[in-house]
């Protein structure tokens, strides 16, 4: 192991190590523990999944079609948490034609890329309000114009109340980013550390995000406190990867940022 961290710059932490406060002292950062990373497989998110990304793929290889927001389905009351059938209903109401027809997602592909759905909280005049109606606040990530669009639904009519279009405003990243990131990284000249320490890890090559459980922060440029090609992070979404091998260690590679709306990697000098 002591040969791994001197020869790679991605540099192999042993996952029990990660435990010890110690070692986030040395490292000088906390890298995610076990209840973070799922050991099953997978991304670990804020957001969807990767068979939400090849549907979402699927409605944009239909130009022109918007599906019908769902049924109404099984329905909660007053500050109950949102129901699954409430949080496909919203998606469907809040994403509409021309919303569709002028984002982009991560992957470059026709329509924003949805961040997460969460309940609303009530307006001020309605806190003590039992019949007050129930929203939800639905948020996509434009990468076309780099923006936050965040739609609020009334769940009783079914409307769209509010649109807020934010620029600057990062919010967690979700699931499917991190695996964009990820392969991002994977492919790029300066994952060749990342891709180092896997192979020494498992004696196989990394090609896959799949191969990896992934956590994620976004990353916000400071001035002056990082190269040019990583300026505009916190306007454009950029993200740090921590990657683990499965049932294996974690991989440092805290000092690389994958700049999602440029799609390129740089690194931290």
């Amino acid at each position: 192991m002591r040969n791994i961290v001197h020869r790679h710059l991605g540099k192999v932490v042993a996952g029990a190590a990660i435990a010890v406060a110690g070692t986030a002292v040395m490292i000088g950062i906390t890298l995610p523990g076990s209840a973070g990373a799922d050991d099953s497989g997978g991304a670990k998110g804020s957001g969807g999944t990767s068979q939400e990304a090849g549907q979402q793929g699927q409605a944009a290889a239909e130009p022109g079609v918007v599906e019908q927001a769902p049924a109404e389905g099984d329905k909660g009351k007053g500050r109950d948490p949102l129901t699954d059938d409430e949080t496909e209903r919203v998606e469907g109401i809040a994403l509409n034609r021309q919303l569709l027809n002028s984002a982009e997602n991560v992957e470059g592909d026709r329509g924003p890329q949805r961040i997460g759905v969460d309940l609303a909280e009530p307006a001020v005049d309605e806190l003590d309000d039992p019949n007050a109606p129930r929203r939800a606040e639905v948020r996509f990530y434009d990468y076309k114009d780099d923006a936050l669009v965040t739609k609020t639904v009334n769940l009783d009519t079914g409307k769209v109340e509010q649109t807020d279009t934010q620029h600057g405003v990062q919010p967690p990243i979700s699931g499917d980013e991190m695996t964009e990131a990820a392969q991002l990284l994977i492919a790029d000249p300066l994952g060749a550390g990342l891709r180092a320490d896997y192979k020494d890890a498992t004696g196989k090559e990394l090609t896959s995000p799949d191969q990896l459980i992934l956590n994620s922060m976004v990353y916000r440029a400071a001035p002056g406190a990082q190269p040019a090609a990583l300026a505009d992070c916190g306007t454009h979404r950029c993200v740090r990867l921590f990657p683990k091998v499965k049932n294996g260690p974690w991989i440092d590679s805290r000092d690389l940022v994958i700049d999602l709306s440029a799609r390129k990697v740089g690194k931290l000098g």
